[in-house]
């Protein structure tokens, strides 16, 4: 594993597998996870949620939350783990910025899904109660339909290694492949 303080960014759009993705490198390697997502459905529990505009507000309130912490953890030089579904057109400077500032090296997964099966997966979630309610993600078809669709981010431009990720069927993902190839870096 690397010497120089580095993080992982597991990032790509709702339903890719990222929280689970977190979760087992997180426990496979001891690492505490920043989640957007968690950051969000707290401010949801703490604060209330009732519409589409109000879970946007917090949304953006969680990305601003999210980057203090990820601050904060830089700070720390140790490893962590970020998830969220970043933008490379709004993140990358963020993190170009952070990385002048804390000199850490990005592992970034990349998840990505076929995209009829992305937007299936979304609407199953959204339908079965599988998700926060204060996402209103069953209000968020048609806004999300087009991103879903396409199956996947870019990536960040921001060096490091990136390793794509595809979720497209669960059965067959070999975490520990991974996993080596986080340890190989």
């Amino acid at each position: 594993m690397l010497e120089k303080n580095y993080i992982i960014i597991i990032t790509g759009p709702t339903c890719t597998g990222k929280s689970t993705l977190a979760q087992k490198i997180s426990d496979k390697f001891n690492l505490p996870i920043i989640s957007r997502d968690e950051i969000k459905e707290s401010l949801f529990d703490n604060i209330g949620w009732k519409d589409r505009e109000w879970s946007k507000k917090l949304g953006k309130a969680s990305f601003e939350l999210m980057y203090q912490f990820i601050s904060k953890m830089l700070k720390t030089n140790k490893p962590f783990i970020i998830e969220s579904p970043l933008s490379d057109k709004l993140d990358t400077p963020k993190f170009l910025k952070l990385k002048k500032q804390f000199d850490f090296y990005p592992i970034q997964i990349n998840c990505k899904c076929d995209g009829k099966i992305l937007f299936e997966r979304f609407k199953q979630r959204s339908e079965y109660g599988k998700r926060h309610p204060g996402h209103v993600d069953h209000l968020n078809y048609e806004e999300y339909k087009e991103i879903l669709l396409k199956g996947n981010y870019d990536p960040l431009n921001i060096g490091g290694k990136l390793i794509d990720f595809d979720s497209t069927d669960f059965e067959k993902i070999d975490y520990t492949k991974i996993f080596e190839q986080i340890k190989n870096v």
